[in-house]
């Protein structure tokens, strides 16, 4: 099988395109390196069933290029990290809304199988944990510039689905939840790599607002798993999945777990949202999805527990001193 990951030079992309050399397919890879990186791919380039493009998915010729080579589409491309986008919204809403459109367009016209990642930002303030894909979003006000990520994204979806249903495109989404693991990088607000960083540093562990939001944190591997799982499913077309971990855990106590099993020196300090980010920046205070869809489905089951998350980005961590992140 030929596959195409766009973004695939990046931390969730990477890890996909192991998991398909591993299986012994062809794999193409489409990334600008504007969050991503060469580091993570090095290791493949030597294969020659490997192939990667360094360009824009706003390249039509070139994205149309290589749907016409490939048989399955993981569209990943995306600005990413709370930093990015309250920093760079009009890069975020241009990179996420038309990288997708040309994308589909292009897929549209061979009919060719894509899986679009989405994300849990989409479920916005909504208060009704855990999510339910079916489940009421609630975003907050346009002018609040955090809530743009969510929305492009959302758009991304309802893109998508109008393709499934217009125009046939087997297209399925996943709205992925803090996925995490070795090679992803803290540079854009990433909570976890950013804390082992700052830990290993004996920096101050630098907590964002009060502490107490709590969030779930699914391990890469296991998410690129069901990933390649719900490719493999010509039933999966039309659907939108939760796929992450459902073992809640506050920032605050993140932060100490990150201190212990570290073992460092590093105080654990707060930091107001409004000098953090920008002011009047909203969070959501609980973020846990419902995976039973997917669990029905597939039998997706997370395996990988926090300590042993925190444990592999340690590991990457010391091994390259801080470089990738």
């Amino acid at each position: 099988m030929k596959i195409l990951i766009t973004g695939g030079a990046g931390f969730i992309g990477s890890h996909l395109a192991d998991a398909y050399m591993q299986r012994g397919d062809e794999v193409f890879l489409l990334d600008d390196l504007s969050t991503g990186t060469i580091e993570n791919i090095e290791h493949l380039k030597g294969n020659a069933a490997f192939h990667y493009t360094i360009d824009s998915v706003h390249n039509r010729p070139v994205v149309a290029e290589l749907v016409d080579r490939c048989d399955v589409i993981y569209h990943l491309a995306a600005a990413v990290g709370v930093q990015l986008i309250v920093e760079s919204p009009v890069n975020t809403i241009e990179t996420n809304v038309h990288g997708t459109e040309v994308v589909l367009e292009q897929a549209a016209k061979k009919g060719k199988r894509v899986l679009l990642t989405s994300t849990s930002e989409v479920y916005g303030l909504s208060d009704d944990v855990p999510f339910r894909e079916d489940g009421n979003l609630v975003l907050g006000a346009s002018t609040k510039g955090r809530w743009s990520y969510a929305c492009s994204k959302l758009l991304d979806e309802f893109l998508a689905l109008a393709y499934f249903r217009e125009k046939k495109l087997p297209v399925v989404v996943v709205r992925l939840f803090n996925t995490v693991g070795p090679r992803q990088t803290g540079r854009y607000g990433m909570v976890i790599p950013r804390f082992v960083q700052q830990a290993l540093a004996n920096e101050p562990i630098t907590v964002f607002g009060d502490g107490q939001q709590s969030r779930c944190f699914g391990f890469v591997g296991d998410v690129v798993e069901a990933l390649v799982a719900l490719t493999d499913r010509e039933d999966a077309a039309g659907e939108v999945f939760n796929i992450g971990s459902t073992q809640e855990v506050t920032i605050r106590a993140l932060a100490e777990t990150v201190k212990r099993m570290t073992k460092s020196d590093s105080p654990i300090v707060t930091i107001p949202y409004d000098e953090a980010y920008a002011a009047g920046f909203e969070d959501m205070p609980r973020r846990v999805p419902d995976t039973s869809k997917i669990a029905n489905f597939i039998g997706f089951r997370p395996r990988t527990d926090l300590e042993e998350i925190l444990s592999e980005v340690i590991a990457h961590c010391r091994s390259h001193d801080g470089s990738n992140f």
